[in-house]
């Protein structure tokens, strides 16, 4: 990402602590193992033999099995998770969703946020935020980037007194 880091975000961040054209790093990393990828690959039914064929991967252009992107995903908004959904009341949407390179057995991806909207809510004591959620592996190239709509608590009329 070429916009830099502004401040890394603590629990409990409500509508107010956003800010756009804000962008955390988030604290944690995480390795994907093979049991991440067979396991949920072949629970949700995916049948793509590049994700669980390693003989079928070998003559292909990625020379492995490469992770399933609906895994890919859902550890980047996981690893935001903390800093971009403790306050949430509803997931609104996930659109322009894109993985840009292959995620591999052993690869270790991090997450950035950024802010994009912010604006107010139907629901009292509530505001819409849009995150872009960028993951990135170990060698710094980016692997999924998506935006995420929620509708988020405002600490005026949720927080602590």
């Amino acid at each position: 990402m070429n916009t830099p880091v502004s401040r890394l975000t603590a629990a409990n961040n409500y509508f107010e602590d956003f800010a756009v054209g804000d962008v955390f790093q988030h604290a944690r990393g995480r390795t994907i193992t093979e049991t991440d990828n067979v396991g949920i690959t072949l629970q949700v039914l995916n049948t793509a033999q590049g994700h669980f064929n390693e003989h079928r991967m070998l003559g292909s252009a990625f020379g492995q099995r490469i992770n399933f992107g609906g895994i890919t995903a859902s550890f980047i908004i996981g690893l935001a998770a903390q800093d971009t959904a403790e306050q949430v009341l509803e997931e609104r949407g996930l659109n322009r969703i894109r993985f840009s390179n292959p995620v591999f057995h052993g690869d270790t991806l991090t997450a950035f946020t950024e802010v994009l909207r912010k604006e107010d809510g139907a629901r009292d004591g509530a505001g819409l935020v849009t995150f872009r959620h960028v993951g990135i592996n170990q060698d710094r190239k980016v692997v999924f980037t998506g935006e995420r709509h929620v509708l988020m608590k405002r600490r005026s009329h949720w927080g602590e007194r």
